[in-house]
């Protein structure tokens, strides 16, 4: 009789039960973790913070009306507060996203009413000059390697100059003439600044087209190769470079994303007043940034997402309003908006190491 024959079957011996080590590289993270470690986690608990203050503090904040006027605060600040934390997440800043909205809105006012011309070839122009100014910047940033915050800083005081020159030398004043009554001013009313009744309260479209446009960058961050090349450029762009990312479209288009954002913004203001005065905008840069920051966004790139600024924004739009709803002097909203900036940072970072240590 063969060896073969008189082999004992092999035995399977079950893997013993009970608990296994591990390492902690392959064992999932717990749900409150994982929440954690998300970049706009902190800005949320913030922004939930801030509404509760002010509905104890100010009770006309819990009129419908009062929270519609809110959202509408938030949503234009959130509207550029959008391609900026995209812009941040690709390691880059522009100090002259804010002079940049007054500029298409003086733009596009000034070639409607001084040529007579119908208001939508204003705003199809503009848009091209808006989109011309963000590759500016992109394109002088990749071709000389300069910081984004010395060739944004000089853009900013360019626009700043010839905003308020080029509208004395065209109008003989320091605003634009009222364009109401120009062939196709009401139908750009109804797409830039037009409102909805919800249930008696009239809420702005700039809120529905503020949340539509974070829906957008959230699945293009989230779902899209181009996504993936922010995050790449903004963490390393040489890096990424190395793996084939194509680093000087990636940055130019995001600046010029920032570009259509001011021209949108801007288009806003100039058919919700009619008219612009050409020395506004400074200052506005630092709120969409601060927006963007507290929103989760790291100063030094690679890291955010669209949701945060959403929150980030509501945070500014409910201090702004709601500072004047509590009967409070307006003149604290600078000193709110600091304390935020602070708090929200800080909370960042914490919620960053916890998520970290665990």
């Amino acid at each position: 009789m063969s060896m073969a024959q008189h082999a004992e079957p092999a035995v399977t011996t079950p893997p013993a039960s009970g608990p296994q080590e591990s390492d902690g590289r392959t064992t999932e993270r717990p749900l409150a973790v994982r929440l954690l470690a998300r970049p706009e986690i902190g800005v949320f608990l913030g922004a939930l913070a801030v509404w509760v203050f002010f509905l104890m503090a100010a009770p006309p904040v819990r009129d419908g009306g009062s929270m519609a006027n809110i959202l509408y605060q938030s949503s234009t600040i959130g509207i550029m507060a959008l391609p900026v934390a995209l812009l941040m997440i690709g390691g880059e800043f522009d100090l002259s996203a804010g002079v940049g909205v007054i500029t298409s809105a003086l733009t596009a006012a000034m070639l409607s009413y001084q040529l007579s011309m119908n208001v939508w070839v204003g705003v199809i122009v503009t848009l091209l000059v808006s989109l011309g100014v963000g590759f500016f910047n992109g394109w002088l940033l990749m071709k000389t390697g300069l910081p984004s915050f010395l060739v944004t800083l000089g853009t900013f005081l360019i626009l700043q100059g010839v905003n308020l020159a080029v509208t004395k030398l065209v109008t003989d004043n320091v605003a634009t003439d009222d364009i109401s009554e120009m062939d196709g001013f009401q139908q750009a009313h109804k797409v830039f600044a037009s409102s909805f009744d919800i249930g008696g309260v009239q809420v702005k479209i700039t809120v529905f087209w503020w949340l539509l446009f974070a829906g957008i960058a959230t699945w293009v961050l989230l779902r899209t190769k181009y996504g993936n090349w922010i995050f790449a450029v903004g963490g390393n762009k040489d890096s990424a470079r190395a793996v084939g990312v194509p680093v000087t479209f990636t940055k130019i288009s995001l600046f010029m994303l920032v570009g259509f954002g001011a021209w949108f913004v801007g288009m806003h203001q100039l058919f919700s007043f009619n008219t612009v005065q050409s020395g506004e905008g400074v200052g506005q840069e630092l709120i969409y940034i601060a927006a963007a920051v507290i929103g989760g966004c790291l100063l030094t790139g690679g890291s955010g997402s669209a949701i945060g600024p959403v929150f980030g924004a509501f945070m500014f739009g409910m201090v702004q309003q709601g500072i004047v709803y509590a009967g409070w002097n307006p003149d604290w909203f600078k000193a709110f908006l600091g304390v935020m900036l602070l708090g929200a940072t800080l909370i960042n970072l914490w919620v960053s190491r916890a998520a970290t240590r665990r």
